[in-house]
């Protein structure tokens, strides 16, 4: 035992299987809390303690970290940001992909910003509008506004597109920024990072388009400049770099790596980016992007490709933005006005055109979408469709003697493109399975990337911790619990340098989970609308997470918020350590 008994603890988790998060296997202890931090493990019979909870057949172990979420607008209305905290995620990071909401200069920037996360993360009009004050400027108001008022532990990028748009205005987009422009985004991003903003996030990635349809204000920055801000970072403690490229999804070029490396290299820090993929119909992609990261190391530098471990649900509509429009030339006819649009696609020659470009080399990841008849229809909203939903397009274009990507077509143009899609995936294989499970083993491979608080009404990340337990304890077994539960605790806190968090250790904070093996899992995904306005998104209610508990307090009971505020900021240089790169190990 660890610990002394010769103290009144706030906490004792009797009786349970304590699985630490280094791997090492589970074993049968009691967890003493106190003060917010794990006082003691081990046998604590007799001990005094303020609450003692039974954990007997249970599971305790430390909260999960995400490192790739979106919750920068949501923890405003949501300080909880479910429904991570509801399974188990007790640390988060936000400001990924060179999306932050700091800083802003005026309200221009802050309109700016919001419409751009509207169309690029999904997040809706209405919640941003209602939900968001925008009443800060910098970094440092931005953070100062979470203190105290957040019940998840949360780390906070300093974005690109933030920096660039504060500096340069509507010129954001449409140029390189001068010498003198880059000095004034460097000094905004040293004022974040001194804050204890956690490091800076970019982005250049193809699919990234802002509220007017341009690419974002980082794709239109040259390398000389990502590098110069990447530079910034190493001047701070505890911080960090993240980004996402047009390698993220098909593969990366050499000049991509060349990037990644001197970013790295520059910023004297670690670099992670979003998302690995793993199919075996396109084996070639991960192998170069994990070879990328590899070239990475070897010139001293480090990248770490984040990857999920479950197939994440998600669902496609015609009628507003997702990744379809994405597909070659379908983002001209599905950006058309409504009207025009439905006349298109019920055009025989655009429908032979869009499928045509859709089996294209040209798709890229985005042909992983293009299994038209592995397609099962959701909601439905006319008399023609009905008794449609459920149903696999395979079976209906195959009873109405038309092709698979023809009925689906028709469903959507009859339903006045409302038609819920919900796509079937094309990577469910043996063969995939067994390259996942060889992946996240892998030296420059992290699990993450559940885009959590964004992409609301489309798909659902936020689950994948308790997902992936299921599967390892009912379903493919692919992964022990003990090492599943390392790589969603252990692993992104020491990649983030988060001091004295990710494992259940003496004098560690104490961010725990008490959850049990035999039914843990996320249940049936739902179309809720609890969002500011109504607005709807896709979620997924945990199963066997019975307590979770961030810095001590209890913030979660049977699948429920207790309403705690218990977070905190975890700011780069007092709640972090750097992190070092191989050429400075």
């Amino acid at each position: 035992m660890t610990g002394s008994l010769g103290v009144m603890f706030d906490l004792v988790i009797t009786g349970g299987t304590v699985i630490d998060g280094t791997g090492t296997p589970g074993v049968r202890a009691d967890v003493g809390v106190a003060d917010g931090r794990i006082a003691a493990v081990g046998d604590l019979a007799g001990a005094e303690a303020v609450e003692t909870v039974d954990a007997t057949d249970k599971v305790v172990c430390p909260g999960f970290v995400d490192p790739h979420t979106h919750y920068d607008a949501q923890i405003f209305w949501d300080p909880w940001a479910t429904p991570s905290s509801l399974h188990g995620v007790t640390s988060l990071v936000m400001g990924n992909c060179g999306f932050s909401l700091a800083p802003i200069g005026d309200e221009s920037d802050a309109a700016y910003i919001g419409a751009m996360m509207v169309k690029v993360e999904g997040m809706s009009p209405a919640a941003l509008e209602i939900g968001v004050d925008w009443d800060w400027r910098s970094t440092a108001d931005y953070l100062d506004r979470l203190d105290g008022n957040i019940g998840v532990n949360v780390a906070a990028m300093v974005g690109h597109c933030a920096l660039r748009r504060t500096v340069m205005k509507d010129d954001a987009v449409g140029r390189e920024a001068t010498d003198a422009e880059v000095a004034e985004m460097q000094h905004l991003l040293h004022l974040g990072l001194e804050a204890g903003g956690l490091g800076f996030s970019t982005s250049r990635s193809f699919t990234h388009t802002d509220g007017d349809g341009a690419p974002i204000p980082s794709r239109v920055a040259a390398a000389d400049e990502v590098v110069a801000l990447s530079s910034v970072v190493a001047d701070h403690p505890g911080t960090t770099l993240e980004w996402v490229a047009d390698g993220c999804m098909n593969g990366f070029r050499e000049d991509e790596i060349d990037l990644m490396a001197r970013m790295s290299l520059a910023g004297r820090r670690p670099l992670n980016w979003n998302v690995l993929t793993v199919d075996s119909a396109r084996p070639e992609d991960y192998r170069n992007q994990l070879a990328a990261c590899e070239q990475v190391a070897e010139r001293g530098g480090k990248a770490m490709a984040l990857t999920m471990p479950i197939l994440v649900g998600m669902n496609m509509h015609f009628h507003t933005f997702c990744a379809l429009y994405l597909l070659p030339d379908w983002g001209g006819v599905m950006d058309l006005p409504h009207d025009e649009k439905v006349a298109r696609l019920a055009d025989p020659e655009t429908r032979r055109h869009l499928e045509d470009r859709a089996a294209s080399p040209d798709a890229g990841v985005f042909s992983r979408l293009t299994g038209w008849g592995r397609y099962r229809i959701g909601d439905t909203y006319s008399a023609a469709n009905e008794g449609l939903k459920g149903r696999l397009v395979s079976d209906i274009a195959r009873e109405r003697g038309v092709r698979d990507f023809y009925a689906l077509l028709d469903i959507v143009v009859a339903d006045d493109l409302r038609t819920v899609l919900w796509p079937g995936p094309t990577d469910d294989d043996p063969a995939s399975w067994l390259m996942r499970q060889a992946v996240w083993d892998h030296d420059h491979v992290m699990i993450g990337g559940s885009d959590a608080g964004a992409h609301l009404d489309r798909m659902a990340g936020a689950s994948y911790t308790t997902e992936w337990l299921a599967d390892c304890l009912r379903g493919q077994r692919l992964a022990s619990l003990e090492s599943a539960i390392a790589h969603m605790t252990d692993v992104p806190a020491r990649f983030f340098g988060l001091r004295e968090r990710g494992r259940i250790e003496e004098g560690w904070h104490a961010d725990l989970v008490v959850l049990d093996p035999a039914i843990v899992g996320a249940d049936e995904l739902l179309l809720e609308h609890d969002l500011p306005g109504d607005s709807p998104r896709l979620m997924s209610a945990p199963i066997g997470v019975e307590r979770v508990y961030v810095n001590g307090t209890l913030t979660v009971v049977d699948g429920a918020n207790t309403e705690a505020l218990a977070g905190t900021v975890l700011r780069s240089g007092t709640h972090t350590e750097t992190v070092p790169i191989p050429a400075d190990a």
